[in-house]
Formats: C-alpha cells, structure tokens, sequence
C-alpha cells in the first residue's frame, strides 16, 4: 500500500520515522512519500519538503508568513492528488494538517491522525471537524481519550512515542560520549535546549546564558536542534564558557544532571531521562498576549498537563529572567530533597504514558484498519 505522511517539526520527524518502521514490519509493499524531515527519509520515505521550511511559531509568525503556508497546502493537495496513496497519515502539526484532512476526506482517502493536536488547550471546536474528516485518531496522552469521549469520538490511546525513542536508543556510554564531545569528566552537566526555531531560541537562550557564571562547578552543553545552522547557536554563545553540541540530544540528556528546556516536547523528553529541569518559555509580544486570552490550560509543560500538577518550574514570559532562572536552577542542583521529590514524580510519570510501544501498536492499527 502507498502512504502520504506529514509531519512539521523534528519531533514530528523522529515519531513518524519510528512509525513507517514499524508500518514496513506489518506491510511489506508498503510505500512512502513524506513531508518530514531526514530520519523519514532514512527509513526509505521519498521526501517532498523538509519541516525546517515549514516551521512557524506563535500567532504573529504565522500572519507574516501567511502567503508561504498557504502556498504550502497548495502544493501538497496537488502532490497527494497526484501520488493517489492509499492512506495519508497526519503528525501532530494541526493548523496545516487539519487543512490537509478535509482535503483528502473529499478525495476519498483513508485520514489517520497520529498525534492528536493540542484541542484540549484552545479551539476545542475543532473536534467537530476532526469528527467529519479524519477516521482514526490515536492519541498519545493519556487524558486525551477521555477528552474526546467528552465529545462522543472514540480515539486510541497507544501511549507516548518518546518512550519507543527512548527505549530503542542504542546502548550508551557516559565515557564516551565525553571523550567524543571532548568534555570535563570532572564537572556535572547542565544541559540548555533552546528549541528549534530561531524565534523562540532568540528570546530564551541570552536569558539562559546569563546564568552560567552562577554556577562554575557546573559545565553548561548546548543540544543544538539538527535543523539550525552552527552559526547561528554560536553567535549567541560569544565568549561564554558553553559548548554546543549537535544532534546528539537524547545522549546529552543520558548525561546531564540538571536542564534548562524551553517549552514543548523537549520538556517531557527530559523528564522521561529523569533529569530534573527548569522550563523556560518566552514569546513575541503579541502572540503572548494572544495566546493568554485563548488558551484555557494550567500549565503550559507536558509533563505538568499529564500529572495535573506543578512537577517542574515554569518561568514564562516576565518571569523568565536572570533572577528567577538562577533561583530555580540552584533549587533542581543544591536541594537534594528537591531532586528526589521531582525524580519521584518523573517515576509516576512513565506509569501514566503506558510504556514504550506507541510506534508499534499505532502501525499495527492502521495496516489491520487498511486490510479490511
């Protein structure tokens, strides 16, 4: 069978690369055409645009950019009409994806949706289009099901995609990774992850930077998203005492002791390592104060959502600065009763998310769905 999948981002990129691997155990002519990123096309998926011409952020971004989206979803209808797959499997990425599903519904294609998007934060209308236009939704989070039964649409919960990442990464060495990255063995590690996009690493990352001199018994690492240009970290990093280190996220974080993540999947990633963590979220003007008005949720991290309370800090907007960033640091680095309470709920946490085979039971779902 032909399949169309897209994703936007590179998380989008890893879940859905670990989902066409698994679809190829379960269907051995399975074809793909992707709009991802290189780890779909790693496993074989011909790649049609890459996510790093896709990704645009906040409410203001989005209107700039407004005349390149729509020229986007364009192309792709055309391009699905004329690859006629099978079935088009949606990642997350809602704003584009949820024009693509009414698209391919009025075709008569198969709509799977992996990912749910984030309906349960704002537009919760958007439920009665995604009632009318995808087929099967399977969502990660385990309070999600139960949200869409609210609505009287039945989802699967297959449980989160970052656990078969984690899970299915290769046997790691500290030492090595050290050695290789030519790190002090001698100084603990706090890891930075700034994010992908260079509007949201543009407002967070000078905040974060301006705490390392707090702490000189510590060795502060860049992840650099696989997307970003070198040059652009490095020209934020002048002649602070920071190393940056690229496509290496998930060995950085096997490794760090404490982090620093700007909001967004890369909050639940560190928690799942078990690496205590400050969140740091700091948008535009404009679509922070669009965004408040709108968005009906207590928290705005994964890991807070899903356990219903504040496990880790959140400094967000005003109250992500130096101050409070090095306050909140020292709190995940010194206390030690402040650690194991936070680890402790990390525990509870990869309870709740169901362990470790979203990719494989998301795959078996859709081939069995298709050969009936």
């Amino acid at each position: 069978m032909k399949y169309y999948i897209i994703a936007g981002e590179a998380s989008g990129d890893l879940h859905a690369s670990n989902l066409i691997k698994e679809i190829k155990e379960n269907d051995q002519q399975a074809e793909f055409r992707c709009w991802g990123g290189d780890l779909m096309e790693a496993q074989g998926a011909k790649l049609v645009k890459h996510y790093r011409d896709l990704a645009f952020m906040g409410f203001a971004e989005v209107i700039t950019n407004l005349r390149t989206i729509l020229g986007n979803i364009s192309f792709c209808k055309k391009d699905i009409v004329e690859y006629q797959p099978d079935a088009v499997i949606l990642v997350d990425y809602p704003g584009f994806n949820l024009r693509i599903a009414s698209f391919v519904k009025e075709q008569g294609i198969k709509v799977y949706y992996y990912i749910s998007p984030q309906v349960w934060a704002w537009k919760k209308n958007r439920v009665k289009t995604i009632k009318k236009v995808v087929d099967r939704m399977f969502v990660i989070l385990p309070f999600e099901k139960d949200f869409y039964k609210g609505w009287n649409y039945d989802v699967d919960f297959v449980g989160h995609p970052l656990l078969d990442a984690i899970n299915g990464g290769s046997t790691f060495n500290r030492d090595a990774f050290i050695e290789k990255n030519q790190l002090d063995n001698s100084k603990p590690i706090i890891a930075m992850l700034p994010g992908s996009r260079k509007q949201e690493i543009s407002k967070v990352l000078p905040i974060m930077l301006k705490a390392i001199d707090d702490f000189p018994d510590y060795q502060f690492i860049i992840g650099g998203a696989p997307a970003l240009p070198e040059s652009y970290l490095e020209s934020y990093v002048g002649q602070k005492n920071v190393k940056i280190i690229y496509n290496q996220t998930h060995d950085l974080l096997r490794s760090a002791y404490a982090a620093l993540v700007t909001s967004g999947t890369a909050t639940l990633e560190t928690a799942l390592f078990g690496v205590p963590e400050v969140v740091c979220y700091k948008g535009s003007y404009i679509s922070y104060q669009i965004a408040k008005r709108v968005i009906s949720i207590d928290y705005i991290s994964l890991v807070n959502l899903i356990m219903d309370k504040m496990v880790v800090k959140e400094l967000i907007q005003g109250d992500l600065n130096y101050k409070n960033l090095v306050g909140e640091l020292k709190k995940i680095t010194v206390d030690e009763q402040g650690r194991a309470n936070m680890m402790k709920d990390f525990d509870e946490l990869h309870t709740k998310l169901k362990g470790g085979t979203a990719s494989k039971t998301t795959a078996k779902l859709i081939v069995d769905d298709m050969k009936k």
